[in-house]
């Protein structure tokens, strides 16, 4: 049994020719009508990937160019705003100190102010007091006076005493 031949599967010299002709023309006929555009479809699918790949290195490149582009403008968008910072902060102290200096030049022309005015009434007081008390001393010497001058003799001594601490040259 195993040593029969199925006759199938042994070769035939006509199922051969036949199965030869029927290649070489399924080969002429997809040579002639298959294989040129078959082979196009496949050369612009490879054309067209190789156009994507370079399009999408185009793409990456870009994509870098831009990241790199960005990361420039944030920096100098950190800077620019660095810059404003300092200059608020510069101003800010700048109005604050401007502020104490003015307010310090007010304070010291109010108190210059104030002790002008105190001086001066201090001088008012003083002319006001030395005028009393000129004329107390006044109407003090005039009450002496009138009490020495009732006395005539009293007066007449008080010359004469006068007269002799006088030396004459």
């Amino acid at each position: 049994m195993l040593l029969e031949i199925n006759p199938l599967v042994l070769p035939d010299v006509g199922l051969a020719f036949w199965s030869l002709i029927a290649f070489l023309v399924l080969l002429f006929v997809l040579g002639k009508f298959a294989w040129k555009p078959i082979m196009k479809a496949i050369s612009e699918r490879e054309q067209g990937i190789e156009d994507a790949l370079a399009k999408a290195d185009k793409v990456k490149a870009e994509m870098v160019a831009l990241q790199s582009e960005n990361e420039t403008m944030i920096n100098k968008a950190r800077e620019e705003r660095a810059k404003m910072l300092k200059e608020a902060k510069e101003t800010a102290e700048k109005m604050v100190s401007e502020a104490k200096d003015k307010a310090k030049s007010e304070y010291d022309r109010i108190v210059a102010e104030a002790q002008q005015a105190i001086t001066q009434q201090k001088n008012a007081a003083l002319t006001d007091v030395k005028n009393q008390v000129g004329s107390l001393v006044v109407e003090v010497a005039e009450k002496v006076l009138r009490r020495e001058l009732a006395d005539k003799t009293g007066q007449e001594k008080y010359i004469k005493d006068l007269a002799e601490g006088v030396k004459l040259n």
